[in-house]
């Protein structure tokens, strides 16, 4: 009996991870042009690999083909955080975030200092600089033990404190609390109720800084337009 019930839980296990969706056949629904479908297999996909860069962007990229270009910027954003050197996940968050007139790379910033200021993912960036950290105590150690400074030193001990600023800059951003618009418009008021007046109205794609909630309300600054208020949450996907 024992015996028995052991074999049924297996085969009812086999069942259950047969059923799950795998990466060939989703993208196989992409290609037949059935998005809806491809985007629940994607996030079935995604429950077992939160940390996959590249099921984020093909979510993004089934949002965008079913005109939700808030929501594919949401998940290209997500994407990036996690692979910011890829060309495809920076194409098309830039071309989902223009959709709605958003920037990605903010107004008077060069191109080529964002895309070095964002080389690394963040985790990558966390690991050089305990890198050098390590790489400094231990130059420290010698020339304490041989009483003489060398240039190689200098050299690490300012790319340590370089890296160390980036990271800390870095961090800085991460801690912001963002979203975008997903809805087709939205509109900002100047307090947390439909009573209030609204002082604004955005498209869907625009990235938000959140500071403040109540009940079903964000408040949010829209950067890009330099327009603080209060959003309805259900208009906003956060990042």
């Amino acid at each position: 009996m024992k015996r028995f019930l052991f074999l049924l839980v297996i085969l009812c296990t086999g069942s259950i991870s047969l059923a799950q969706p795998t990466l060939p056949q989703a993208e196989e629904l992409y290609r037949q042009g059935k998005f809806s479908a491809a985007l629940q297999a994607y996030e079935e996909i995604l429950k077992n690999h939160p940390k996959d860069p590249f099921v984020y962007y093909n979510i993004g990229n089934c949002y965008f083909k079913m005109n939700s270009k808030g929501l594919a910027a949401a998940n290209y954003y997500r994407a990036f955080e996690l692979a910011p050197r890829d060309a495809d996940i920076r194409h098309n968050l830039t071309l989902a975030l223009a959709s709605g007139g958003e920037k990605f790379v903010p107004s008077g910033v060069p191109v080529v200092l964002h895309r070095a200021f964002f080389s690394l993912s963040l985790p990558e960036l966390k690991g050089l600089v305990y890198l050098f950290a390590w790489g400094v105590c231990l130059l420290l150690w010698v020339c304490l033990v041989r009483r003489k400074w060398n240039l190689f030193t200098t050299f690490t001990l300012v790319v340590f404190l370089f890296a160390a600023g980036w990271l800390y800059a870095r961090g800085r951003l991460s801690q912001e609390v963002r979203a975008v618009i997903a809805a087709p418009v939205a509109e900002i008021r100047s307090g947390p109720g439909k009573n209030f007046p609204a002082s604004a109205s955005a498209a869907q794609g625009h990235l938000l800084g959140i500071e403040d909630e109540k009940d079903a309300w964000y408040e949010v600054i829209l950067k890009s337009q330099g327009v603080k208020g209060w959003i309805e949450k259900n208009a906003v996907e956060k990042i």
